[in-house]
């Protein structure tokens, strides 16, 4: 498995598939075709059917250069590697003189047609498997977070510290904005007004919705966030570790601490399953993100190894199933609302496994099977392409805004 730092990634929104990914993918073939004088880039898949509400275009313009860029919506290609697809074609005095085909894969992480799905030239993580961490952990009688700080790079705690900084930084932003968020849809902002009903009623519960709202809000307007573990569903983490240091007083350093055992329940599900919506439904990103923060929260209250594991199992495993059908594209309906509310099932579910001795009968190991199998099975009108679901609902507001 990868480092955490491929997991945990800073950047702007609203889709680390949609929008970073082809960000860097551009930016990289930027570099490369310097002399280039006019881009062509198709988008497959679900970068075609969603590009739109993701500013995907636009990003691209923005990096290639809007004057000298032709972006296509090729919705009639998708490859079966992942549905993430795009090409890119670079042109000297209408001649062709490069081309390159890149998927981006969920987090902002680019691959090749049939390229494994490691980054990283060496493996930071030997065992693949939650059940394998947990013996090696039980033989070498050492915490998760031990294992975790032997087998990343020395100055991961430092580059998690950077990662919990933008963090709340995204959160005491978007806390302070009001107004409408960008696109026809013109979702009003929540967050600051249930941050003010906050500082009235001091309610731990106001600040969490708050707080992973004004996260999700920066990020659907295209704000810098932490891909936690994308930018989709990157409101649960932070809201969540932010009103456990301001309300139970935890430091940056615990909270740090957690974040990265939170990261081994993410790198575990990226690198077992998936963590992009296109290719898994709404469950690889919400789930995922409900998952690793619970695990977060266990570590923080102080439970063992089998009640971190215990607490990420039961957080993912109620996501099962969960559909990504953003209405219109957008990173909006129904995700900026569903982060808050899969924050409180992470808090749930951690107080639900501390409760307990840390025995139950499914692992976390056989949920992530299940959302890689489940994944497959939904119908890709429910996997980020906005053809079904909510996705299809005609809202009264966006007519309103057509007429």
């Amino acid at each position: 498995m990868d480092t955490l730092k491929e997991l945990y990634k800073i950047g702007y929104g609203p889709s680390s598939s949609h929008t970073m990914g082809p960000q860097f993918a551009s930016k990289r073939f930027l570099e490369r075709n310097e002399k280039a004088d006019r881009f062509v880039v198709e988008l497959y898949g679900s970068l075609a059917l969603t590009g739109k509400g993701h500013l995907t275009d636009e990003i691209i313009y923005q990096t290639l250069g809007r004057d000298r860029t032709e972006v296509k919506f090729r919705v009639d290609i998708n490859y079966d590697y992942h549905p993430n697809g795009m090409k890119l074609f670079a042109y000297l005095d209408n001649k062709l003189i490069d081309e390159e085909l890149v998927f981006s894969v969920g987090g902002g992480t680019l691959k090749h047609l049939d390229e494994p799905r490691e980054t990283s030239h060496k493996s930071y993580y030997k065992q693949r498997s939650m059940k394998e961490i947990l013996e090696y952990c039980e033989k070498g009688k050492i915490t998760l977070l031990e294992y975790i700080l032997e087998c990343e790079d020395s100055d991961i705690l430092d580059y998690i510290e950077e990662i919990v900084k933008v963090m709340f930084n995204s959160i005491e932003r978007g806390l302070k904005k009001t107004g409408a968020l960008p696109g026809p849809l013109k979702i009003e902002r929540r967050a600051h007004n249930i941050y003010k009903k906050y500082l009235e009623n001091k309610d731990f519960n106001s600040l969490v919705f708050a707080a992973t709202l004004a996260v999700s809000e920066e990020n659907a307007s295209g704000g810098l966030i932490v891909t936690s573990p994308t930018c989709g569903a990157s409101g649960v983490m932070p809201g969540v570790m932010y009103a456990y240091h301001n309300i139970y007083g935890y430091s940056i350093e615990e909270i740090c601490k957690a974040v990265l055992v939170g990261g081994l329940i993410g790198n575990l599900v990226k690198h077992n399953a998936s963590i992009s919506g296109a290719e898994v439904g709404c469950q690889g990103e919400v789930g995922t993100a409900c998952s690793m923060t619970a695990a977060a929260i266990a570590y923080l209250e102080g439970g063992t190894n089998y009640h971190i594991e215990y607490a990420a199992e039961i957080a993912l495993e109620h996501h099962l199933g969960m559909t990504c059908d953003p209405v219109l594209g957008y990173v909006q309906i129904p995700c900026i609302e569903r982060n808050a509310l899969s924050a409180r099932r992470a808090i749930d579910s951690a107080k639900f496994a501390i409760l307990t001795d840390g025995k139950h009968y499914i692992t976390l190991d056989d949920v992530v099977k299940s959302l890689k199998e489940t994944g497959k099975d939904l119908h890709e009108n429910y996997r980020e392409t906005s053809l079904g679901g909510l996705a299809k609902i005609k809202l009264p507001t966006y007519e309103e805004n057509e007429n």
